[in-house]
């Protein structure tokens, strides 16, 4: 998420902020390169088995030119301190190379003695032992078994006895010496046969031949003595017996000794060579264990097989001296080893049946290894000149890749037929044979001739096949350069001068280690030591870079430009062209390592720069449009392509080899205790650097070399070439920008390493440490990972700086100076925001401090594009502890327009934060921003409380108030809403209604609607004067569905809203009718409310009843129902009487026959459950007529007085029942009475009968007695205004005349009642 605030994708770029979209763009063009250089040379497995045919004997021969593959570069002599060491001119004296320890060693007698070569002179020796040494080699040691410091063992060979010396080297600073110290081991076993040709293994292990009985032996040595073992012993793997712990493999042959054993720590096997031409293949298993792999018997007949006829295979002189193992990297396809016979014939072995099968992926056992067999037959030159004629220069005129003109009739032919030494290194090879005289030796140097059998556009012809290349195939079979040296003394030894080439990148396409056209930027020259009793000679490999540059004294000494056009035209033009920008530019991989050392930066002189100058101009030609191009520059708006100049291509080319060793390198890799190691050598970096400084160098002084002459201006060329131009030199600016872009990247990994690059990884966020783990080179320079990684560590960087209290202004001029767009003008000024904020810390003015924070903000604001989020939350922490309420508040708004620069998070928080909008992205970056002045309110609200600020004294309170008006004082209308929010879900919603911020009112009726927003809106209109409008905010919450109200808190929100309405005030705006109409249907809805609720309590208890019915019944508390879903609803399936009388009542809806059938329900219900039945019908009654009189809709009295009455008549219950239960329900005695009377004088069934209409009679006698009563009683809500007297008299003389004489009590009533009527009215 840090990176989504480095940068927006709509801002615009800072002058020094890398254009990414540039870099990738050149960047590719550097993955082209390195796919190219990994197809234009076939590997070994190629040339041979697929070209070459069986058998081939294709050679480039030369005179001493400068093509030839090899030269001598000096010789070192032997010490004269040596020479003190020899007691007699008859001294038995033995001598060999030891390259691991740079040392030569030298036995005189039983004296060893160590000749360190790299400076010269100095002699180690070692006379411990007393028997005559014969044999030295070097081996590694068991893991464990000694001290740290012993990196080798020398394994000394005696006549009677082998003896292992550790060995432990230390650099001497400032040389490139190593001080050797010898550790005696007392590792010595007895032998009863004379030991030689030793190797080691890479654990440890020990293998050697018997001198006499040529059998296998090995050196076991351990920690302690065992019963199982002694602490050393010598183990023959040949024979039978106590000597071995295996089953022999053949038995003891002294007449086929073995005579060589050849390590191959590639595939974790050895071989062995006896001296009748038997190759063995042996495979170290568990301990004193090897496995016999294979026996290569009959060599001979198979090479006359391959190679019929040739002279230089003869039983008589058909010898092997020496094996070599074959890296895989030369040979994918699998060509595992090569044999050299003494006659300079090589016989190469892979495994067989399915050729390309490597060795290193066979099972252990052995019958699932495939076995070796013979591949291919290289024959040696038959051309070759003398050494003695070579002195006569002589150079046909013919281009490198064409077949070579014969040489001047050799009057001397040489033929090898005495090799005896050879070495061998990524398909280099020397040999060596005795010369003509006991004084010197002939050397054969063999190597590639990659013009010949590489795919490099050139323009020269390929010669047709020669005798013994049988391939069919158009691809060139092997060639190579051969020539032949003569150096003095006899050979001793030869080995292959150790470098420190860097394991290839496997996440690059992988190239042959053959093609030095690749490697010869960024590598020094391969180097042979050859050891002979004059002295040790040093032999150099030659590559293009150095026939180019012969090439080029050859033009400057005669003026002759025609090997350069046959150098271009047989390597072609673009690695021509990178070879001369290689020279022009003054690569530093011209000499040998140690020439390099000792020289200057420039390797040529400048007379040779300019001329490779005036060559890479010229021989690059010009670019092309053309309709067909393998270089493409597509144009849209123009017909065709650009094909690009030799210069362009030369250019890329020979920048995607110089940054080769690092592109794609991680740039550090971790530790097992997690500690940042760099992965690049420190060396390796700086030679990529000083390279690539030279090329921008001579770039920059020479910007004309990619542009149109003077002569050939672009006003004249045509249109179509001027489009080619510009084709060229927009990927020329390209190429350009990553140039620069990798200089400082370099630098700036550099200058990490210097401050301890895993002490600053480890103090990034945890976001970024996973971010530069798997950060190669390229993504640091071309990705934006790699600018959000850089950034965080020059930010650790600084920090370091300012809590060292040292000042930012020297690293950042540092970090500007050699990696500018690593360091930005406004990185710089975040720092000096921060030393602002150190200063700030530091001094004790009140007034100063205010100053330095004030200019501390302005910077950061100034800058903030470049900050991310972690930063931004570090800085406000910082504020906060300085009580800085501004800056905490304001640093933070402001960051948030920054990183939302086209309001787009603000339009996606406007249309309701949609999902899955792309907006979200930026609106999710405010939300981090104003989260940050939330949480510095929130500290300066802790401080307040608990009045405390630790760096600062002002007051807390102060300091709250003024954040706050900070906060609303921004016009960040979405910052708003967010701190309403969070400030009502603090519990300060009053503190916001009293303050009543200018936003307020818009975020509490902003989408999504909720509870505690409605809540707040309705008390925020009551407080603003709004009365009406909080009462339809009210009315909104409480007919709601959206809201998880209950149905109590729904009748509320009803009472309130209807209490606010009426609160209304009458005003001239015209909206009181809107108003009263609105009240209206309040109060409505609130009585349908209240019928709700009373429904729900009277079915509440039934929930349990069933599932369904609990839910039907459960609904009632969610919402609020109309009285037609009520009645029909719950009314009508529940068949509740005081329901539907309830919503009757509430709707005033008059229906006779559905009153009179629920009033009947009721009745029939009490009647036929109840054991009293007057009691529970006059309860109900009661109850319903107290609530629903004078509704006709629910209690019409006429009917109900009806069912009373005849209830009465059925079940006699006390005189005066009926009226006083009527009475009861606070129906006015002057409508009991008309209602009865009617009764009375009705005749209608059952009021015809006389018994009937003499109850009535006393139950009016009762009424009319009880209204008098009630009328005169003092405070009586029966006025005696009311009473009809004069009514009343005339009809009690009537009753009582129509009275039967029975009714004595009936008739007392009456009497009463006249008597009341004439006393008090």
């Amino acid at each position: 998420m840090a990176s989504a605030f480095a940068s927006s994708s709509t801002s615009p770029l800072p002058a020094n902020v890398p254009d990414l979209t540039v870099l990738q763009n050149a960047s590719r063009v550097l993955h082209e390169q390195f796919a190219s250089d990994a197809q234009i040379i076939p590997d070994l497995g190629e040339t041979l088995n697929t070209q070459a045919g069986p058998a081939s004997s294709s050679y480039s021969v030369f005179a001493d030119d400068f093509r030839v593959p090899f030269q001598k570069r000096k010789l070192i002599g032997i010490p004269d301190a040596l020479f003190k060491h020899y007691q007699s001119v008859k001294a038995n004296s033995h001598m060999g190379i030891i390259p691991e320890i740079e040392r030569v060693w030298i036995s005189i007698e039983h004296k060893l003695l160590l000749w360190d070569y790299t400076e010269g002179q100095e002699i180690s020796s070692f006379e411990d032992q007393p028997y005559v040494i014969n044999h030295v080699a070097i081996v590694k040691p068991k893991k464990a078994l000694f001290i740290e410091e012993i990196s080798y063992l020398l394994v000394i060979c005696t006549p009677v006895a082998v003896t292992l010396i550790g060995v432990a080297q230390t650099p001497v600073p400032g040389t490139r010496r190593k001080t050797l110290t010898l550790y005696a081991t007392d590792l010595t076993v007895n032998t009863e046969v004379e030991m030689a040709s030793v190797i080691g293994t890479p654990d440890g292990r020990i293998f050697m031949s018997g001198s006499h009985d040529g059998n296998l032996y090995e050196l076991h040595y351990q920690s302690t003595e065992s019963w199982f073992g002694k602490r050393v012993q010598l183990i023959n793997h040949s024979v039978g017996g106590m000597s071995s712990l295996i089953p022999r493999f053949a038995s003891s042959n002294v007449d086929d000794r073995i005579v060589l054993l050849v390590a191959d720590n590639f595939r974790h096997c050895f071989y062995t060579l006896t001296e009748r031409n038997t190759i063995s293949v042996y495979k170290p298993g568990t301990d004193k264990v090897v496995q016999h792999v294979q026996t290569l018997s009959n060599i001979y007949k198979s090479v006359q097989d391959k190679a019929p006829g040739s002279p230089a295979l003869t039983p008589q002189k058909f010898q092997i001296f020496s094996i070599h193992p074959i890296d895989p990297a030369e040979s994918r396809s699998g060509v595992q080893m090569v044999a050299v016979t003494t006659t300079g014939v090589r016989l190469y072995f892979a495994p067989s049946m399915s050729y390309g099968y490597s060795y290193g992926s066979m099972a252990p056992a052995a019958g699932n290894i495939r076995p070796l067999a013979l591949l291919h037959v290289r024959l040696p030159p038959t051309n070759l000149l003398h050494p003695d004629e070579q002195e006569m220069a002589f150079r046909p005129p013919t281009a490198f890749g064409a077949a070579p003109v014969p040489p001047p009739q050799a009057t001397r032919p040489y033929v090898f037929n005495e090799l005896d030494n050879s070495s061998y290194v990524d398909g280099l090879m020397i040999a060596a044979q005795p010369g003509d005289g006991q004084d010197n030796d002939h050397i054969l140097c063999v190597s590639p001739d990659l013009a010949r059998i590489g795919n490099l556009e050139q323009v020269a012809q390929a010669p047709a096949p020669p005798r013994y290349m049988t391939g069919t195939t158009g691809k060139p079979p092997l060639t190579e350069y051969a020539s032949i040296l003569s150096i003095p003394g006899r050979t001793w030894g030869m080995a292959v001068v150790p470098t420190n080439i860097s394991a290839p990148d496997p996440n690059l396409p992988a190239t042959p280690v053959t093609n030095e056209l690749a490697t010869q930027f960024s590598e020094y020259p391969r180097q042979f030591m050859i050891l002979t009793n004059a002295g040790l000679h040093f032999l150099v490999k030659r590559r293009a870079l150095d026939y180019v540059k012969a090439v080029l004294e050859e033009w400057y000494a005669d003026g002759n430009l025609q090997p350069m056009v046959e150098m271009r035209d047989s390597f072609g033009r673009t690695q021509t062209c990178a070879i001369l920008l290689g020279l022009a530019s003054g690569n530093s991989f011209l000499p040998p390592a140690e020439d390099a050392q000792s020289s200057s930066h420039g390797v040529i002189s400048p007379d040779l720069a300019n001329l490779a100058k005036q060559a890479f101009y010229d021989l690059g030609e010009r670019p092309r449009w053309t309709e067909r191009s393998s270089n493409v520059y597509s144009k849209t708006d123009t017909p065709g392509q650009a094909e690009y100049s030799g210069r362009r291509d030369g250019l890329a080319l020979y920048f995607a080899r110089l940054v080769r060793p690092i592109w794609k390198v991680k740039i550090t890799t971790p530790s097992a205790a997690g500690v940042h190691l760099p992965t690049v050598p420190e060396k390796i970096v700086v030679a990529v650097q000083k390279n690539l400084t030279s090329l921008k160098d001579f770039l920059d002084r020479n910007p004309h070399i990619f542009h149109l002459s003077p002569s050939d201006s672009a006003a004249r060329a045509p249109s179509l070439e001027q489009e080619a131009w510009k084709a060229e030199q927009n990927s020329v600016t390209e190429l350009m920008s990553l140039l620069t872009r990798t200089i400082e990247a370099l630098s700036f990994v550099l200058l990490l390493t210097d401050y301890n690059i895993s002490d600053l990884v480890i103090k990034c966020p945890p976001d970024i440490q996973k971010m530069f783990t798997p950060q190669t080179f390229e993504d640091l320079i071309t990705s934006q990972n790699g600018m959000t990684v850089s950034r965080a560590l020059v930010n650790v960087v600084i920090d370091q700086q300012i809590g060292q209290q040292l000042s930012v202004d020297t690293i950042s001029e540092v970090l500007q100076q050699r990696c500018g767009s690593f360091c930005s003008s406004d990185d710089v000024m975040l720092y000096k925001a921060k030393e602002n904020i150190r200063k700030a810390v530091e001094t004790r003015n009140t007034q100063e401090r205010e100053i330095w924070l004030s200019d501390s903000l302005r910077l950061y604001i100034k800058g903030a594009r470049i900050l991310d989020l972690e930063k931004l939350r570090e800085i406000c922490g910082d504020f906060q502890q300085l009580t800085f309420a501004r800056g905490a508040v304001e640093l933070p708004l402001a960051c948030a327009n920054v990183f939302d620069p086209d309001n787009v998070g603000l339009s996606y928080w406007a249309n309701g934060t949609p999902p899955n909008d792309p907006r979200k992205e930026f609106y999710d970056r405010r939300l981090h921003c104003y989260e940050l002045v939330l949480d510095s309110l929130r500290v300066f609200e802790e401080n307040s409380t608990a009045n405390n600020n630790a760096m600062s004294s002002d007051d807390p309170d102060v300091v709250r108030t003024h954040a706050y008006e900070y906060a609303l004082a921004s016009p960040d209308q979405t910052f708003h809403s967010t701190l309403y929010d969070w400030l009502i879900e603090r519990g300060m919603a009053d503190d916001l209604l009293e303050i009543r911020p200018i936003h307020l009112e818009s975020h509490l009726r902003r989408e999504p609607a909720t509870v505690k927003k409605y809540q707040l809106l309705w008390q925020f209109y009551v407080k603003d004067g709004q009365p009406l409008r909080a009462a339809e905010v009210l009315s909104v919450m409480a007919q709601s569905t959206d809201f998880n109200l209950r149905l109590n808190d729904r009748l509320e929100c009803l009472t309130l809203a209807v209490g606010n309405a009426k609160s209304h005030p009458v005003s001239s705006t015209g909206r009181i009718e809107t108003a009263i109409e609105f009240l209206s249907e309040l109060e409505e809805k609130l009585d349908v409310a209240k019928v709700q609720l009373e429904v729900f309590n009277l079915l509440r208890p039934h929930m349990q009843d069933d599932p369904t019915v609990g839910q039907k019944i459960a609904l009632l508390d969610t919402r609020l129902f109309d009285i037609s879903e009520l009645f029909f609803q719950y009314g009508l399936p529940f068949d509740y009487p005081d329901i539907k009388l309830l919503c009757l009542y509430t709707s005033e809806h008059r229906d006779e026959n559905l009153v009179r059938s629920i009033w009947k329900q009721i009745f029939d219900d009490i009647t036929a459950s109840s054991e009293r039945p007057v009691d529970d019908i006059r309860s109900k009654v009661v109850d319903l007529g107290s609530r629903f009189f004078p509704s006709d809709s629910a209690f019409p009295l006429r009917l109900v007085t009806d069912l009373l009455v005849r209830f009465s008549l059925e079940r006699s219950p006390p005189s005066g029942w009926v009226p006083r239960l009527l009475a009861d329900c606070h129906v006015p005695y002057v409508e009991i009475w008309d209602i009865l009377n009617d009764m009375y004088e009705s005749h209608i069934p059952p009021f015809n009968a006389q018994a009937n209409v003499q109850a009535i009679s006393s139950d009016i006698a009762i009424l009319l007695h009880d209204w008098l009563e009630a009328a005169r009683r003092p405070n009586s809500t029966v006025g005696r205004s009311e009473v009809p007297v004069g009514r009343m008299d005339s009809a009690v003389d009537k009753y009582l005349r129509e009275l039967n004489p029975t009714r004595t009590a009936t008739k007392q009533t009456y009497e009463e009642v006249k008597r009341l009527l004439r006393r008090h009215w």
